[in-house]
């Protein structure tokens, strides 16, 4: 098997998925040049950042944030596109588990209850093959003293690409597409909410304010990454 490797290495070699440069031995996932580059934001650390100011007058979260700033064309976009598009889902699960870690050091995260994916529709996640914010969230729970809930927080109609839409029009294609199985089970509980990306908030807007309907409940929300600057 070892001699197997090699040869998949020679031929194959693991490349950060970020910049495409060569991995080294002791690498993984993303090379230590682009973890010390990549545009880390430390919102978790941070009240009224931009991420929670995004959501001011909208809905009511506890506390928000993502790990990094999200630029078109650059680094993190790349690795955002490898992970959502090209089927890398180890870079979901690694950010995750590295940000879980991070998140556990703010008393503003430390006590989160569950990790509540951003649901896609069940037709969307068999095209893609995965839901990207599931498998970021089992990297998330790796690291935090929080349970992943896949199952309570549903999409019930199948609705067309944000790319191209207003924040209005974002709100209006998500605002009634929710629903919650177990409100029970997440009564008085902290969540965290979590995603890819939040460029206009209005898909985790339209959650969120679903998940307002349990009793008691405390909401904080997390990405990968932010266009809120």
């Amino acid at each position: 098997m070892k001699s197997l490797t090699y040869l998949l290495d020679l031929f194959y070699p693991p490349l950060c998925l970020s910049c495409d440069r060569k991995l080294m031995d002791f690498e993984k996932v993303i090379c230590t040049y682009c973890q010390a580059q990549l545009p880390k934001t430390r919102f978790h650390l941070k009240q009224n950042n931009p991420v929670e100011v995004l959501f001011w007058g909208r809905c009511e979260i506890h506390s928000g944030a993502a790990l990094y700033r999200y630029l078109k064309k650059g680094k993190v976009q790349h690795l955002v596109q490898n992970f959502k598009y090209k089927g890398f889902q180890e870079i979901g699960y690694y950010i995750g588990e590295k940000y879980g870690a991070d998140l556990m050091k703010s008393n503003r995260f430390s006590s989160v209850d569950y990790i509540i994916p951003v649901p896609l529709h069940p037709r969307k996640q068999k095209k893609r093959g995965f839901n990207q914010s599931e498998i970021f969230g089992r990297g998330l729970e790796k690291s935090m003293a929080a349970v992943l809930d896949v199952d309570n927080l549903y999409r019930k109609v199948h609705t067309d690409t944000q790319t191209r839409k207003s924040r209005w029009e974002r709100f209006k294609n998500v605002e009634s597409i929710f629903g919650i199985r177990d409100k029970e089970k997440l009564k008085s509980k902290h969540l965290l909410l979590v995603d890819d990306v939040i460029t206009t908030g209005s898909t985790m807007e339209a959650c969120v304010v679903k998940l307002q309907e349990i009793e008691g409940v405390k909401i904080s929300i997390a990405a990968i990454a932010t266009a809120a600057h």
